[in-house]
């Protein structure tokens, strides 16, 4: 087999060329500025007052994560690209008055010649978000989750804006909320060991389905489990939500099978919302297991799923009501329903096996089947119900890969949690901030897609910066002009939070 070269050569540009590979990456901090981003960021984060402000720190950040950056190190790479770096030194300062430009450029001890922070200004910036105090509060084998300091409570609100302006893009009146942890993993010295037995964290995430965003998420170490402390997660993620909301929902596995959180939410303990609808995973106790083998065949109903085209399939898993009331929601004036889910099983083991299977069985008329449970506030029809529970699971996943694969969330720069925790947070905002750019500004044939088609299609498009009467122009292809004017065009055409002068690329 021939191994000859093909017939090309690779030769560096000679001059300051101009040439991006990021055309569609500008869009993404115009609709910062849009959304009200910057602003929130200048308004509850005060920190830098030489050099990198807290907004450009931030926002580089948010920009390495949408163009696809998984580490500090590789915003070298952005700063490389000497079209989208010459257009972020203009960035900057437009729209400034004079006064304006010179107090900016005296933050400068020499000539600001970079677009984009160095790795060694990250390194120096994001251990503020860190509380060394809370870190000797740490107990061995105990769950703990450190306070934020003051810099990180600010981080964590700036998905505000971007909430914000979904709602007032698209209004919703309810809000079904799924919450769920993640495992990722890590080889940092100071990380603790996650229940599958590798060093992790675990943010524990709250999404609000009708958007597809992240209305909040919470940092923590590997070791927390995921349900610890949910109910407040659930109040302060209750409290993000924007005006025009009414009605909530909330979705969870098994870890959120606690007796305070749904007693909260079936009792309408919450002062705005009052009762909360709710599935939630029950874990089958021989209470329940009882209750499902007194039933007969007959009490057993088959559960649906459907196709893309809408029709209905018949799937091995059946459903039925059962008599259960554990001991504690006798004390409650609400009532609970519980809901049995049993999938008969092809292959079982012997009866003398040691094996331990990940989930319950039960035996009826010589057949073994799996056993689950849902437990509910909910007067609709079961195999509804068990449908509509099951809709988080996937959104979750997807979720989840996004956070870490798509994203920057699967590494962390530090040992120190608190630099990590606002990493987390970085990812989330990013996550949020493209999840807005999909609902207010792209096609529809984007509106659904991954990062990696995002960036295939839109983001990574090659382009080049020229200057004409004074006017800055990004020349890309025909067929990618049309795409991103389209977009840039929605963006600009729509109210959807306070305007800021800086970084304004109009």
């Amino acid at each position: 087999m021939a191994h000859d070269k093909l017939p090309f050569q690779y030769q560096a540009e000679k001059n300051d060329s101009g040439l991006t590979g990021f055309a569609g990456l500008p869009l993404y901090i115009e609709l910062a500025i849009k959304s009200g981003l910057i602003n929130q960021i200048k308004e509850t984060l005060q920190v830098k007052q030489q050099g990198w402000s807290d907004a450009e720190l931030i926002l580089s950040l948010i920009v390495l994560n949408i163009a696809g950056g998984d580490c500090i190190s590789d915003i070298d790479r952005l700063e490389a690209d000497t079209g989208f770096r010459s257009l972020l030194v203009q960035f900057a300062t437009h729209g400034m008055k004079r006064k304006e430009r010179r107090a900016y450029e005296k933050k400068w001890r020499k000539t600001k010649e970079r677009g984009l922070p160095s790795r060694s200004a990250f390194h120096q910036y994001l251990p503020i978000f860190h509380s060394p105090k809370e870190e000797s509060k740490r107990e061995e084998g105990k769950a703990f989750i450190p306070l934020s300091n003051e810099y990180l409570k600010s981080l964590c609100v700036l998905n505000t804006p971007l909430v914000a302006a979904a709602q007032k893009h698209s209004p919703s009146t309810t809000a079904t909320l799924d919450q769920d942890a993640t495992l990722s993993a890590t080889q940092k010295s100071k990380a603790f060991y996650c229940y599958k037995g590798f060093k992790a964290y675990q943010p524990f995430n709250t999404y609000w389905s009708e958007h597809g965003m992240v209305l909040h998420s919470e940092f923590r170490d590997g070791n927390v489990n995921a349900g610890f402390e949910q109910l407040r997660v659930l109040k302060e993620a209750i409290e993000l939500l924007p005006n025009g909301v009414n009605k909530i929902y909330l979705r969870s596995d098994s870890a959120g099978y606690q007796e305070e959180l749904i007693r909260y939410c079936a009792d309408g303990n919450n002062p705005r919302f009052g009762v909360i609808e709710f599935a939630i995973a029950a874990k089958v106790s021989a209470g329940i297991k009882k209750a499902a083998l007194e039933l007969s065949d007959s009490d057993w109903k088959t559960i649906y799923t459907e196709d893309d085209k809408g029709n209905k399939i018949a799937t091995n898993q059946e459903w039925a009501d059962i008599c259960f009331v554990p001991d504690w929601a006798v004390k409650s004036k609400a009532e609970y329903r519980y809901i049995a889910i049993r999938e008969a099983m092809k292959s079982t083991p012997q009866d003398d096996t040691d094996v331990e299977l990940p989930f319950q069985t039960v035996k009826s008329n010589n057949q073994n089947y799996k056993l689950f449970a849902v437990v509910t506030n909910r007067d609709i029809d079961g195999g509804e119900l068990i449908q509509w529970h099951r809709k988080r699971c996937g959104k979750s996943e997807q979720l989840h890969s996004t956070q870490k694969e798509g994203l920057a969330g699967g590494q962390f720069p530090s040992n120190l949690f608190g630099v990590n925790a606002a990493w987390w947070q970085i990812v989330v905002i990013a996550f949020n901030l493209n999840r807005l750019m999909q609902i207010v500004a792209m096609p529809k044939k984007l509106k659904e897609s991954k990062m990696k088609s995002l960036r295939f299609h839109f983001i990574q498009v090659p382009g080049r910066i020229v200057r004409h009467a004074r006017q800055l122009f990004l020349c890309v292809e025909n067929k990618f002009q049309n795409l991103l004017a389209l977009i840039r065009e929605k963006i600009g055409s729509i109210d959807l939070g306070t305007d800021n002068s800086e970084f304004n690329t109009s």
